[in-house]
């Protein structure tokens, strides 16, 4: 059985993309392309691991990383075009489990 990802970005774009790429090396990809929407759908399908944007209109990263640790242990992967250490420190506070930087070097995901 396929590790199940979901990738949460408000840029449909790169949800595509990550679907795609992901897809091609043999993972089940969901997407949703605001915060909302990603949380409800870990409560309905329980992925493996959510690949997540910070800067996200309505309910940013940070408030999504919160809302899911309120009820899930899911690993979380933040990837984000911020960069700084304060970013980074921010959104493991809030309960990521590791940032990439957008874009990421070839070969990362």
């Amino acid at each position: 059985m396929p590790y199940k990802v979901l990738a949460i970005d408000d840029d449909a774009a790169t949800t595509e993309l990550l679907s795609l790429l992901l897809g091609a090396h043999g993972f089940e990809v969901l997407t949703a392309n605001s915060g909302r929407a990603g949380v409800e759908m870990i409560r309905r399908e329980s992925p493996d691991v959510v690949i997540l944007d910070l800067m996200m209109p309505e309910m940013d990263g940070w408030q999504v990383c919160k809302a899911i640790r309120a009820f899930s242990q899911v690993p979380i992967l933040i990837l984000s075009a911020l960069d700084g250490p304060g970013k980074v420190a921010s959104a493991l506070d809030a309960g990521a489990d590791d940032y990439l930087v957008k874009p990421t070097p070839s070969g990362t995901l």
